[in-house]
Order: C-alpha cells, then sequence, then structure tokens
C-alpha cells in the first residue's frame, strides 16, 4: 500500500463542500460515540437502541462539521 493510501485509510473528510481539513476516524468515531452515550443516558440507558443512537449520533456530527465549515 502507498503513502498516499495509507493516508486516506487514517483520515477522511467529511464536508461535502470541499474543505481540506482531514478529520481523523478515531477521533470521529470517538465523537460520534460520545454524541450516541448521552442520547442512550437521556433515556436511562434502556436496551435495543444502540444502532438508533450512533445512526442518530453520525448525523449530528455530520452536521455539526458542515456548520463549522461555514
Amino acid at each position: 500500500m502507498g503513502k498516499k493510501m495509507r493516508a486516506a485509510v487514517k483520515e477522511v473528510n467529511l464536508n461535502p463542500k470541499g474543505d481540506s481539513t482531514p478529520i481523523n476516524l478515531p477521533d470521529c468515531y470517538t465523537k460520534i460515540a460520545e454524541l450516541a452515550f448521552y442520547k442512550a443516558e437521556k433515556r436511562g440507558f434502556e436496551p435495543g437502541h444502540e444502532f438508533d443512537d450512533w445512526i442518530e449520533a453520525e448525523l449530528e456530527f455530520r452536521e455539526m462539521k458542515i456548520k463549522n465549515t461555514h
């Protein structure tokens, strides 16, 4: 695997408008996990909603990222 490919695997740019600031995937997943945790905490950690929490957290993270680039 070449240098460029390794760099691409480690980073992802979530800004659809072409912002040149990449996000490190582990940092991205950490923030999404934190957002999902707070969603679970709000409903008292009732089981069975983990997937929904993660999807909602991903959407929220993407919205935050887009808002921060404007």
